[in-house]
Formats: C-alpha cells, structure tokens, sequence
C-alpha cells in the first residue's frame, strides 16, 4: 500500500478528467505484476510522466521515474517527488542515480526513464542515451517500451500551456517486454549499444503505429514536419539542442569566472 502515491494518482485522474484528456492506452496487460523492469518512455512534454503512470496501474504497480534534480530542488514539487520515492538525476554526478535506480530494480520496482534525456521538440524520437540498456543488463531485468503521443499539445518547450479542458486525445502504447541479452564474452559497450539501438527501432515502430488515424492538425505546432505539420525536422531540433547547451555551458563558465573574480578579491 503506498497511500501517499495512490492519492496523487486519484488526484491526476480528478485533473485529467477536468481536463477533458481521452486516453486510448494500449498493452498494459504488458507491464508485469511482479518483478522489477526497466520502462522506457519518448519525452514529447512536460506531462509525459504523469500519463506513463496510467498503464502501470492495470497491475495495480508504481512506476518510480527518473527525473532532473532541479525538479526535487523545488518547494513545489520536490516533496511531492520524494515521497513517490522518484530518482533525482544530477547530471553532474549522474552515478549517483543511476546506482539508485539499478537498486530500486534489485527490489523488483519499475524504473521509468527517458532514453533521449531531454524533450524532443520534433516530437520524432531522438537518439537514445544507452542507460536504459546498461541497467536492463546489469539488473537483468526486461526493458518495456512505453510510447505516448498527444502529450506535446497539453505541455512542451516552447510553447504555451494548455492546462484547461482541451480535450485532447492522448494514445499510450505498451511494448513487449525486451530481455536484456547475454554478453559472454563480448564487450559489454557493445552489446549496451546494440539493445539501445534495438529499443529505439522499436519505439519508432511504435511511435508511428500510434500516429495512424490521430487527427492531425497540418501546420500545427505539435506535429512533425514528416506529417505535414509545423514542428522542427530532427535535424533542426538537435540542431537548436545543441545551441541551447553550448549557450547554457557558457553561461556556467561565466558564472564560474566571476565567482572566482570575486574570491580573488
């Protein structure tokens, strides 16, 4: 029984239902009853994690989502965030975290992680980061592949809220569970290497299958370039990613420079 995270949940679903949100949620027979899994979700918006709970609970489980430490850093929903007993990731220090989750997957807990890292604002599916992979293999548990689409009308970068009732159909799709493989006697990185690029085939599939027959507004700032509509390509938006960073890594090294001016003093 975890009545502070149940609660939270009956809380989410008052708010989606105020919200006007229309689920369509596919394969939750998928997640399993017991035993630890790592579940691996596309990052399209800032709601993302709160509809990837929904199919856990089928089983009646919790999924405990890795998340950036600057959201546990907040007055607001930092509390919140440890008492659903979620992972914060500094990605400073990212060991931390990841020993963390590779724990809670030792208890036979559900591990929810974002393998692109950061929002896709083509809403395509970014390249994957390989520690989704790394904690299947060294936990031994199952990657389960979760894919949501709709998520980006209600929340994303660079784009207003729409918080109210929109009535916005949101599509979730669970995967089949996929084994982490034997290594032998290769190099771990490798086999790491190709379960990724295994995962992230298999959620395009998935992405794409979810996208047949959703109403998609052309030239709409939500749907992707490939269907008609007025986000980024992929290339665009890592292109813009990879602005923001080196923006955000200058700034840092401002930071760090008049620090040590005013130490010097």
């Amino acid at each position: 029984m975890e009545p502070v995270y149940r609660s939270i949940i009956g809380l989410a679903r008052t708010i989606f239902f105020a919200q006007g949100l229309k689920f369509d949620v596919r394969g939750a027979e998928r997640i399993p009853a017991v035993g630890g899994a790592v579940i691996a979700i596309n990052h399209t918006g800032y709601m993302d994690f709160t509809y990837a709970g929904l199919p856990a609970r089928t089983p009646k489980r919790y999924i405990r989502f890795m998340a950036k430490k600057e959201v546990f850093d907040s007055g607001v929903s930092g509390p919140i965030m440890r008492a659903l007993r979620h992972i914060p990731v500094d990605r400073s220090a990212g060991a931390d975290s990841y020993k963390a989750a590779l724990e809670y997957l030792s208890r036979g807990e559900l591990v929810g992680v974002y393998p692109e890292a950061t929002i896709s604002r083509s809403f395509e599916i970014k390249e994957f980061k390989s520690g989704a992979a790394r904690m299947s293999m060294e936990s031994g548990v199952p990657i389960i592949p979760m894919v949501i689409w709709g998520a980006q009308r209600v929340w994303t970068k660079g784009h207003p809220k729409h918080l109210g009732r929109s009535n916005t159909p949101i599509r979730i799709a669970v995967g089949d569970p996929i084994a982490p493989p034997e290594v032998g006697d290769r190099d771990v990185s490798e086999v790491a290497a190709e379960l990724t690029t295994r995962l992230r085939a298999t959620m395009q599939r998935m992405l794409e299958e979810l996208q047949q027959g959703y109403p998609h507004e052309p030239g709409a700032y939500w749907v992707p370039a490939r269907l008609g509509g007025g986000a980024p390509t992929l290339e665009e938006a890592n292109a813009m990613d990879a602005a923001d960073a080196a923006a955000k890594a200058e700034r840092a090294a401002a930071d760090r420079n008049s620090a040590a001016g005013q130490a010097d003093r």
